[in-house]
């Protein structure tokens, strides 16, 4: 599917992932996997029971060699929500094999395992997995030494362990990583709502509730007529007929406050973080957001980090199910079809057995060239680029769009008009393959003369008058190519109140001349091919898969379409541009 204005439906596999990448049978508890007699000649199998400080109890896999009994070993954790006995062996089982410990353990109450209260998810994992770290390295079989792998919900347990110190954590292992607060359930303050069924999946039973989470016409409707009635966003449980605190409780906490920050490190404390980190993503993985946000704030906080970042045209599930050859009508690069599981072992083998460092991690940013056929290696991400281009809104047209030029031009864009109270688009829809423009202005280049490569996050000033007290903003950037196909780059999705400061609102002034500055939140490296065009779709998002800023200042979960008052308004100046990367 091609990024939508949002890039929200695309970011319906990060659903999907945070269900653990798989379409599986209903499931109402975790069944225990029939052990095969060959897999007990080859391993030791075993199901424990982790006491916490407070009177919980962790329920965990342990897999062991049978040949390794003598030699002490190093434990590969992966804590996760998803109590699912099958996954977890199967991943238990690689990291034996290799010559570890492979264990997986729960999110409290699941599984076999017990809680004084309910099931709720990210509030006791870092805690919990510290604990389990540190039970780990007091075993017998033990060299005292635990390093944690997985991604998505279980990459961000892995940071929300760190953040607790244990001291037989050395390294962490993620992918497609889950930031709370930050990528899901709200990204840039927007609330998305592709994750409102994901807490009955995960704490409806001690297992997981496949039936409910995969009644997709549920969610659907629910979603088609929560927009079509223009109630107050903090309705959908009442819409749906079904209690969600858990969702609730996280629309409570719209600023990125104390509630999010003490789930994982939060500024000065990541300077602590002192581990050696490997992170996958893709340019087509949702959690890139996330992953993204780790990385740039280690380095921000300790500049000398062993935090080494792999990414590519790779999907959210990539490392969990392989490579795709194409994707998003893309065929992806030969140089970038490896396999992943094997690069992250070969990590560990570095860090824990001294092997040398894997050659496609040989600087800290590795990443592979779309359209190129190549890697690069870099220390920062700012260094993807060599030089930078700056791409100016203008108002001169081009076809049904608008022109970026490379200086101020004279003649500003028109206004941006969108009604908020409108409901006529509900079923209008895009056709396959092409952006979704509603709502948004389309700028594009002139067609390239010559192939350019364009890598790394994009930059944005943009200068505007507009007449309400808060906006969202949405940015997709494609490379068009000459036969009309749209290739996604990188994208942008905030609200205006959050971009000077994510801890609280600083609202607009209606009337009044302001600049808004942002960064993309993910990032690509494509080499665009002649003919081809840059083109930024920047627009303001309403649909039924997010939040609908009507702009009143107040808290956007509150306001319903009865404040959706005059059309929003949005006058860009000609001062405004977008700064890309590029590399010659």
């Amino acid at each position: 599917m091609s990024l939508s204005i949002l890039r929200l439906l695309a970011l319906a596999s990060l659903a999907t992932s945070l269900a653990s990448c798989a379409a599986t049978p209903t499931a109402t508890a975790p069944d225990k996997v029939p052990v095969t007699a060959n897999l007990e000649r080859q391993y030791i199998i075993e199901h424990v029971l982790i006491p916490t400080p407070d009177g919980a109890q962790i329920a965990a896999l342990i897999v062991r060699k049978r040949t390794a009994t003598q030699v002490p070993l190093t434990s590969l954790l992966n804590f996760t929500i998803y109590a699912r006995d099958d996954w977890s062996l199967e991943d238990a089982v690689q990291m034996a094999a290799h010559g570890y410990a492979g264990v997986v353990a729960y999110t409290r109450g699941k599984g076999d395992g017990h809680s004084p209260a309910p099931v709720t998810p990210y509030v006791y994992d870092g805690g919990d997995a510290a604990t389990v770290i540190e039970w780990l390295a007091k075993q017998p079989w033990s060299d005292g030494r635990v390093g944690m792998f997985s991604g998505s919900y279980n990459g961000f347990t892995q940071w929300a362990a760190a953040k607790h110190h244990p001291a037989a954590l050395k390294a962490i292992a993620t992918n497609a990583t889950n930031a709370p607060g930050i990528d899901t359930p709200m990204q840039g303050g927007v609330f998305q709502s592709f994750i409102y069924p994901w807490p009955f999946y995960t704490t409806d039973t001690q297992g997981l509730d496949d039936k409910t989470y995969g009644d997709k016409d549920r969610w659907e409707n629910l979603k088609r007529t929560w927009y079509r009635s223009g109630r107050p966003y903090r309705d959908l449980d009442k819409i749906d007929g079904t209690p969600n605190p858990i969702f609730d409780t996280w629309l409570a906490h719209p600023d990125y406050d104390s509630y999010w920050q003490k789930l994982i490190p939060y500024g000065h404390e990541f300077a602590d973080i002192d581990l050696p980190v490997f992170v996958q993503t893709g340019y087509y993985d949702g959690g890139m957001v996330g992953a993204l946000y780790y990385l740039e704030e280690h380095y921000k906080y300790r500049p000398n980090a062993d935090h080494r970042l792999l990414v590519g045209p790779y999907h959210h599930t990539a490392m969990q199910t392989g490579v795709r050859p194409s994707i998003d009508g893309y065929q992806v690069d030969q140089a970038a079809l490896i396999n992943l599981k094997e690069v992250r072992l070969a990590w560990f083998d570095h860090v824990f057995r001294g092997a040398p460092m894997p050659e496609i991690l040989s600087d800290r940013i590795n990443f592979q060239v779309m359209g190129a056929n190549t890697w690069r290696h870099v220390a920062t991400l700012d260094a993807m680029a060599n030089q930078k281009r700056r791409f100016y809104l203008s108002g001169e047209r081009d076809g049904d769009g608008l022109q970026f030029s490379e200086k101020p031009g004279e003649k500003t864009p028109p206004v941006l008009v969108v009604d908020l109270a409108d409901r006529s688009d509900l079923d209008s829809a895009p056709p396959p393959g092409v952006p979704d423009m509603r709502h948004a202005q389309v700028f594009r280049t002139e067609p390239l003369k010559s192939p350019l490569e364009i890598d790394g996050l994009f930059q944005a000033h943009l200068e505007l008058v507009t007449n309400k007290h808060d906006v969202d903003i949405a940015v997709n950037f494609y490379e068009e190519q000459a036969d009309g196909t749209y290739l996604d780059l990188a994208s942008y999705l905030g609200r205006a109140s959050y971009m000077q400061d994510r801890t609280r609102r600083h609202l607009l002034q209606p009337g009044t001349p302001q600049v808004l500055s942002f960064q993309s939140q993910t990032l690509t490296a494509r080499q665009l091919k002649p003919g081809s065009r840059i083109v930024a779709v920047v627009g303001v998002p309403k649909s039924p898969y997010a939040q609908i800023n009507y702009g009143t200042g107040r808290d956007v979960s509150s306001e319903s379409i009865a404040d959706a008052g005059e059309p929003l308004r949005i006058q860009w100046s000609a001062g405004s541009y977008f700064e890309l990367g590029t590399r010659q």
